[in-house]
């Protein structure tokens, strides 16, 4: 288990936002548990990614820890061309990458993630297909992010969607934050 501080960064530490990365964005799938590992690797070729990562508290040696695991396990989303492509299969921690076809759709899913993550609102793995009403937030340091509406343990969800996974994150937000995209 890495200690807080050596785990990779979210971006790398060149760019402040997934705005600033230009190039064609491909979903890394690696081999298990591989993750942070293939994030470091990126980093030193200078390939732009994005891994989202969490803050989870583990129990270790009977004791407690804090540490941050990837959001979407297995995944690593990476910027660049054919090169980077190929440079990201060299590293031999990839099973395959997948290319995104829908890039701008893809680009605003990963803003909406990372504005979340910056907000320090609490995220979790939310592994099924999504049904339900499309709302915006209307207010609030989250405005203009998108997702479905979801009631989850009583709670009010907002699921934020990478459609290439099939997968999304759930955030907890109040309702009246809410309007509905019609």
């Amino acid at each position: 288990m890495l200690k807080l501080q050596d785990n990779p960064p979210i971006l790398p530490p060149e760019f402040e936002s997934i705005a600033e990365i230009t190039g064609t964005w491909w979903v890394g799938h690696t081999k298990a548990r591989f993750e942070k590992a293939f994030a470091f690797d990126l980093a030193a070729k200078s390939i732009p990614y994005f891994l989202p990562m969490v803050d989870r508290i583990k129990m270790s040696g009977g004791r407690k820890r804090r540490t941050k695991i990837p959001l979407f396990p297995s995944y690593v989303f990476f910027c660049g061309g054919a090169e980077s492509r190929v440079s990201a299969l060299a590293t031999d921690r990839l099973c395959r990458v997948i290319p995104v076809t829908d890039q701008r759709a893809f680009t605003l899913e990963l803003n909406a993630l990372e504005r979340a993550l910056a907000s320090n609102s609490e995220l979790d793995l939310y592994p099924f297909a999504v049904v339900g009403r499309r709302c915006r937030v209307r207010t609030g340091p989250l405005e203009g992010i998108t997702g479905t509406v979801l009631e989850r343990d009583n709670r009010s969800r907002l699921v934020l969607q990478v459609s290439m996974l099939g997968v999304g994150a759930a955030l907890d937000i109040e309702v009246d934050l809410l309007e509905p995209i019609d």
